[in-house]
């Protein structure tokens, strides 16, 4: 890419391809209290599989999300329908055995299947393809660990194959192929399910933001201004969960961020949906525009939401990649997602905890939401259905084993220690004034530690940087424009209003002028 191209692409406002080529439709607030079957809170591809599945299933359905259906995590995924997880079934077999380890492949397999039927059922266009899936290795030391997960899938009767080739330019040392996985255009394919749930009866409101649940002769979720939905089962979908009911979600898991940028590429792209086993990850799948063009999608760069180095420069690594692999004629997108990681790398999906049997959650995605967002409103549906599901003792989220949980959750919250003080000693020697247009930054007011940005017109957007969860001190994120937190992922916009939780409450706004 030459360098008048570059400013332009990087300074475009983040936006998902998949949302800005899909015309999702509006819903108004709830401005009055509501009395359903189910209530669900989340709009994304777990909330709303369940809430189609449960009105298919008869029964009346509120879904309320917090801001627009599908502007999460499911409308910034890279959209790889895929029961390869990286390198997981290696691992799987060495912690839980090899039949748990065949039931994670089997319910994943399952939920692709699922997607799959239900387009031909809702006659749904939403540019499937199936494609192979690889894993491979630039380094000895992962190549061997490729070599384990290719024995593992032996093992499980998985259908695929070892290579010393892809059809890219890049020289591996060998690849794990997972046969007649998919690709398609999530937004396109949860539309049309919103749209069949709407059509018989279901009731979706946006700007609906869920403070708490009362459990009593209802289960009754209250919103911020204090409307609430009266129902039998509440179904928790928000990412974090927004209510914990002392299941302690926030210590059993991290949040990650990744990149994508969407590329218009010099070469050909010979299909097919890659990631590499090494860090930094490297992801490469492509999606046929509406002209029948390939935009390729460069996904990786992960790490823990605040914690890291300038966000850009992980935009500008993914770039340097497409360079080398695809070349780069355009680049036409960037944005990035969060993902949150359990301890021992399965989702929760179940109850909220044993003692909260109306009371359903479904979270910890691993970065493999269409599935596993997929396999969740199954799972939850059935329950609530009174449905049996052979795979649901699979996620429950009351596991917990020894080998790795402890080890996991000890380390994770080791780290959210370090992070709380680490943010509590640092006293920045930058001032309001200082900070340019379009520039953000920690920034010293009176001795306090503050964030400061001042936007294109040059008004100063000042908060105060301690996250309103647990008092870890966020961080800026260049590359969104977010204040995040390192230790539980809380991420809240310019002037402080929650973008992604576990916090509730908005930062608090400093009143102040040049």
């Amino acid at each position: 890419m030459d360098s008048q191209q570059q400013p332009n692409a990087f300074s475009r406002t983040p936006e998902p391809y998949w949302r800005e080529t899909t015309k999702l439709p509006l819903f108004k607030k709830l401005e009055q209290n509501v009395k359903v079957d189910v209530t669900v809170v989340g709009g994304g591809i777990a909330g709303i599989t369940t809430a189609y599945l449960l009105a298919k299933g008869g029964k009346n359905v509120a879904l309320i999300e917090a801001d627009h259906v599908l502007n999460g995590t499911s409308g910034h995924t890279t959209a790889k329908i895929s029961a390869q997880h990286g390198l997981i079934y290696d691992e799987l077999i060495q912690h839980f055995g090899k039949e748990f380890a065949k039931k994670y492949f089997l319910s994943q397999t399952k939920a692709l299947q699922f997607i799959k039927d239900t387009m031909t059922s809702e006659n749904i266009e939403c540019h499937f393809s199936q494609e192979d899936a690889y894993v491979y290795a630039t380094t000895d030391h992962y190549a061997e660990k490729v070599q384990k997960e290719y024995e593992a899938y032996q093992k499980l009767d998985i259908p695929g194959e070892i290579t010393e080739r892809i059809p890219l330019d890049l020289s591996i040392k060998n690849a794990v192929v997972m046969k007649n996985q998919a690709q398609f255009h999530p937004l396109k394919y949860l539309k049309a399910l919103i749209d069949s749930f709407t059509g018989i009866g279901g009731q979706i409101f946006e700007g609906t933001v869920a403070r708490t649940i009362n459990e009593g002769e209802s289960t009754q979720v209250v919103t911020e201004d204090g409307y609430h939905l009266d129902s039998e089962y509440v179904v928790i979908c928000s990412h974090f969960p927004f209510y914990d009911g002392m299941g302690f979600y926030y210590t059993k898991m991290h949040a990650e961020r990744s990149y994508i940028l969407g590329v218009k590429a010099k070469n050909d792209y010979p299909g097919g949906m890659y990631l590499s086993a090494e860090d930094p990850t490297r992801s490469l799948r492509y999606e046929e525009d509406e002209n029948g063009e390939k935009l390729i999608l460069i996904g990786g760069e992960k790490h823990k939401t605040g914690q890291g180095q300038d966000t850009m420069d992980h935009y500008k690594a993914l770039q340097a990649f497409a360079e080398e692999v695809v070349g780069v004629e355009e680049v036409r997108y960037r944005w990035s997602a969060q993902d949150l990681i359990t301890l021992d790398k399965v989702p929760y999906i179940g109850n909220l905890t044993k003692k909260h049997p109306a009371i359903f959650v479904a979270t910890g995605f691993n970065k493999w939401g269409m599935t596993s967002g997929t396999l969740a409103g199954q799972i939850l549906s059935d329950k609530i259905l009174g449905n049996h599901h052979i795979y649901a003792d699979l996620y429950s989220p009351s596991r917990f084993v020894a080998d790795p949980s402890i080890k996991h959750f000890f380390k994770e919250n080791v780290n959210v220690a370090g992070e709380l003080l680490k943010g509590k000693l640092h006293i920045p020697s930058k001032k309001p004034e200082d900070l340019h247009k379009g520039e953000g930054d920690v920034v010293n007011v009176n001795g306090r530690r503050c964030g400061g940005f001042r936007d294109e017109s040059g008004k100063l957007h000042i908060v105060d940087t301690t996250c309103t969860h647990l008092g870890c001190e966020t961080e800026w994120n260049h590359g969104d424009h977010t204040w995040d937190c390192p230790c539980h992922g809380s991420r809240f916009s310019i002037d402080g209003d929650v973008i992604e939780g576990p916090a509730k409450k908005p930062l608090k706004r400093l009143d102040m002028k040049d």
